[in-house]
């Protein structure tokens, strides 16, 4: 009895230090620029318990993601503070690290007043050290994802085909569901939309056809052969067997199709995979297999997948910078991810904890193994670490947009991408 009173005075003791302590942020005001993405999506509902909690006024702003970097860059720069805390992917926050626009995290993680939120060792290393830069961390990983291959099982069985492992495999595969169901069924759906959006995915087939971003001397190697080869592929395989608008693509514009079973194959983040086997999203639950990217030659394994994670990242214009703080480490922390398992098809998740519990299991088991051996698998140049990386990722979307659309061969289009690429990197 005298144990249980003691554990129970305890108790009370640490829910009075945990009052004091969130007393003196009641009626501090923040605001978050984050993703449409499950985690925003999951953290939305949550959010009455941590404002509760605190007596921290939190507004979520929610966005897509390919018009996030331009409107926090716009409020780095400008220097209003709008913005505390902005979700981006690391391509980008390490660009934001590089504008000196966010702060490192190490004051607060070593804070024991701050820090009872925040557990390092339960990320995924690989998310949580892509985040750390000449010994700080810069940001808190929400959420990661590699890409892999989605297809239709009951289409592929129907129709004789073996899962690609090579691009010609790919292109064969396209070409045989959109022959013999007239069109009416695409061969495959990408994203095809300029910028970031087409650029992650075709990067993918960049890598697993051998060529890369920058070449020994850090100079940019996109109007190789290797890469002309993988635009022409690209923009053969949505021409000939895509679907109609699918140059106009996004991440949810692509996802939607192929969950509308409008699709017989994808290539996309392993995200995606939540979301397929969804009951309350997905007319084709059960029917999709998952594999590993192709690539055009064995010795290339692993190059067209990446390894990706995007973050919370804190402005150094923020005003209340504890407050920020203190909602970044409670909406990362496993308790929060492991509730996110049950509010939204949200396989992204970056906690260890909640990736190995039951739940995760029972939910996205049927492509679970896939999902790791893609994250363990990732090509982390997938991307190129580079800090004009906007501008690059713009003109090689251009030049993608052009090859897409036949408005330029792949040739042209490239070598002009990649001589404005060049003058960026000097």
């Amino acid at each position: 009895m005298l144990l249980v009173s003691a554990c129970s005075n305890n108790s009370q003791s640490d829910n009075a230090k945990s009052g004091q302590e969130n007393a003196k942020y009641k009626g501090q005001e923040i605001t978050a620029l984050l993703e449409q993405h499950p985690t925003s999506n999951a953290l939305q509902k949550m959010l009455p318990e941590f404002e509760k909690e605190t007596g921290i006024k939190v507004n979520l702003e929610i966005i897509p993601e390919g018009d996030i970097p331009p409107k926090a860059l716009l409020d780095f720069s400008s220097k209003t503070g709008r913005y505390d805390i902005v979700m981006a992917d690391w391509i980008f926050g390490q660009g934001f690290q590089n504008g000196d626009y966010i702060e490192p995290l190490n004051h607060y993680i070593d804070n024991p007043s701050l820090n009872k939120n925040y557990n390092g060792d339960d990320f995924l290393k690989s998310y949580r050290e892509m985040m750390k830069k000449d010994g700080k961390y810069y940001g808190l990983p929400v959420y990661g994802e590699s890409t892999f291959f989605m297809y239709r099982k009951d289409l592929f069985e129907k129709y004789g085909i073996q899962v690609p492992k090579t691009f010609d495999d790919l292109m064969n595969a396209a070409k045989t569901i959109h022959d013999k169901t007239n069109g009416d069924i695409a061969g495959i759906t990408l994203r095809g939309q300029q910028g970031i959006e087409a650029v992650y995915i075709w990067a993918g087939i960049l890598g697993g056809f051998g060529a890369k971003w920058l070449d020994d001397k850090g100079k940019s190697a996109i109007a190789s052969p290797e890469s002309i080869a993988a635009t022409k592929f690209y923009s053969d395989l949505l021409r000939k067997y895509g679907p109609t608008g699918v140059a106009n693509f996004g991440w949810q514009e692509n996802r939607l199709l192929f969950q509308q079973g409008k699709a017989a194959m994808t290539i996309d983040a392993t995200v995606n995979g939540a979301f397929n086997e969804d009951p309350k999203e997905s007319s084709i639950v059960g029917k999709v297999g998952y594999a590993p990217v192709p690539v055009q030659s064995q010795s290339l394994k692993g190059k067209s997948s990446s390894l990706d994670s995007h973050g919370f990242y804190l402005s150094k214009e923020s005003k209340h910078k504890e407050a920020a703080w203190l909602f970044m480490s409670w909406a990362t922390n496993k308790e929060q991810q492991l509730k996110s398992l049950k509010l939204e098809p949200n396989c992204g998740i970056t906690s260890i904890t909640a990736i190995n519990s039951p739940e995760f299991s029972q939910k996205f088991g049927t492509f679970k193994d896939v999902m790791l051996e893609a994250i363990n698998n990732g090509n982390p140049d997938y991307l190129p670490l580079v800090p004009n990386i906007n501008e690059v990722i713009n003109n090689t979307g251009i030049a993608i947009s052009k090859s897409l659309l036949g408005a330029s061969t792949p040739e042209l289009a490239l070598k002009e991408a990649n001589d404005k690429n060049n003058d960026l990197l000097k």
